[in-house]
């Protein structure tokens, strides 16, 4: 078969009839699709483009465990973000620093992000998964070893250089929740998957937020503090080390057999047909997309913006409340938690992406106006309550934006769209933490939180202009379709092009 002549494999047959016409062909493959076909609970046989074998779309238990894998090592990552934020006050006076320098302690993660994204997302599309895995979790190890190198009033420096290796492993990190969802889980499950794949991040920013107070007193004694703080480094070093070895032992690139036939049909495509620019270039000219990159980057950098700055709000109402405003922290976080995994269970029964980032969306706004208006009132408990509600739709707001990226953006990489997400997100929340930072120590708090009520507003606003436009489930539905013989005339041939083979024309491979 080395003509490179469109070739037919009809029950295990090659038919290279030259006078059999395109779309009569398409239409003998999905004839023939139908009388292959078997079905069970978790797989779907079909004939795959390329291939004269079987192909073979299958959902692996694996795939739970690679996703929980990942949430750790995310976690362990994103509770260095803010732990030295939370305590602000204890690292200021030990390193003998300003606030605004121990603020750039989680800025720091914003700004590396956004120069290093693009080259770690072609890294992705190049080298694959577990490549991306053992760097992310290499670069946070190493993070983690130095700071527990710089715990000396007079290594300011070493624990900045330090807490950079570990911003440098969040790029490999953030955006890799919608990518691993996609290959490893099927299409009735990857907005969940996405969701834990948040989750992970989620929780080490709760972690960030709760353990810091407890393990780091607020004690007079600079020996006794820097032993306290040693102790905190230490765990978080020790924790990092052991999800390195898991990851170069365990983590695994992708399953063997794709788990959609969206994913089976990507597969198809040779990689000297797909280009990064290029992919970049289809990106920013999708209208939709671009929208979502801005409310996205409004709503994430007001989280950004309040989690960095939420120990000087509370110390400033509630003089003394470390300890308690690690609480409010974490009650931020948990409640999002909670609504990441209702929206992604939500997502995976209705598909109503628009619908429900709106509303998650301007319930986010109007979460952040009661909390304004609700943090000097003088009673903590009024304050547990009212963060817990923010939390609750500002943080389930960021697996929504990923899977809904990813559906305007199908069949570009996962990673790529999701890296677009958060740069905007990091962009934000640098000039919000900046000036809202500003704007409480010029007019206090409430001025502040409104400063971000207004651009939670405008992101509302601009939401509801995102066309829903759903490219994956299209494509999932129409693979579906082909494979079940419901599709007639042009429609079938489209469908069927996945299932026609070329041989030796790699570069005429279809994409369904």
């Amino acid at each position: 078969m080395s003509s490179g002549k469109p070739s037919l494999v009809i029950n295990g047959e090659i038919n290279d009839n030259e006078n059999v016409s395109d779309l009569e062909k398409n239409k003998m493959m999905l004839s023939a699709g139908d009388r292959e076909e078997t079905r069970t609970e978790n797989n779907i046989h079909l004939n795959r483009n390329g291939d004269d074998t079987t192909q073979t779309i299958k959902l692996y238990k694996r795939r739970w465990f690679i996703v929980l894998l990942f949430s750790s090592y995310s976690l362990c990552n994103s509770l260095q973000w803010i732990q030295y934020g939370i305590i602000n006050n204890i690292f200021m006076r030990f390193y003998d620093v300003e606030s605004f320098t121990i603020d750039w302690m989680s800025m720091i993660y914003m700004l590396t992000y956004i120069p290093f994204i693009f080259p770690v997302t072609w890294l992705l599309d190049k080298k694959g998964l577990r490549i991306i895995a053992l760097v992310a979790t290499a670069m946070n190890c190493t993070g983690t070893w130095i700071k527990v190198t710089s715990v000396r009033p007079d290594l300011f420096a070493v624990t900045m250089l330090g807490q950079f290796c570990c911003s440098l492993a969040q790029v490999f990190i953030l955006g890799m929740p919608s990518k691993i969802a996609s290959v490893w889980f099927g299409s009735e499950e990857v907005s969940t998957a996405c969701s834990i794949g948040v989750f992970g991040n989620q929780l080490g920013i709760a972690i960030g937020f709760l353990v810091p107070p407890i393990l780091v007193p607020n004690v007079e004694d600079i020996d006794q503090l820097s032993y306290h703080i040693s102790i905190m480094f230490y765990i978080t070093a020790g924790v990092a080390t052991l999800l390195f070895i898991l990851v170069v032992i365990v983590f695994q690139e992708r399953p063997e057999l794709p788990p959609t036939q969206a994913q089976a049909t990507a597969r198809c495509i040779p990689p000297e047909q797909y280009s990064y620019t290029a992919s970049i270039l289809r990106l920013l000219r999708n209208k939709p997309f671009l929208l979502l990159i801005l409310t996205y980057g409004l709503n994430v950098g007001c989280f950004y913006a309040v989690g960095t700055l939420l120990n000087r709000m509370i110390i400033e109402h509630y003089p003394g409340e470390e300890l308690n405003a690690g609480r409010i922290g974490l009650t931020i976080v948990i409640a999002g938690m909670v609504g990441s995994l209702i929206c992604g269970i939500w997502l995976d029964r209705t598909k109503t992406y628009k619908q429900t980032t709106l509303a998650v969306y301007l319930m986010s706004f109007v979460g952040m106006l009661v909390y304004a208006f609700t943090l000097s009132l003088g009673h903590l408990w009024v304050v547990f309550l009212t963060a817990g509600a923010l939390g609750f739709f500002m943080t389930g707001y960021l697996p929504l934006g990923f899977e809904f990226g990813v559906e305007l953006t199908y069949p570009e990489c996962e990673g790529t769209s999701s890296g677009l997400l958060n740069c905007s997100a990091q962009v934000f929340g640098i000039i919000f933490t900046i000036c809202q930072g500003k704007i409480i120590d010029n007019y206090g708090t409430l001025a502040g939180n409104i400063f971000l009520c207004v651009f939670l507003f405008i992101g509302s606003v601009l939401t509801g202009f995102i066309k829903s436009d759903l490219q994956r489930q299209k494509a999932n539905q129409l693979a579906k379709a082909a494979a079940d013989g419901q599709l007639s005339g042009q429609q079938q041939g489209y469908g069927a092009t996945t299932l026609i083979k070329r041989q030796d024309s790699p570069s005429d491979s279809s994409l369904a």
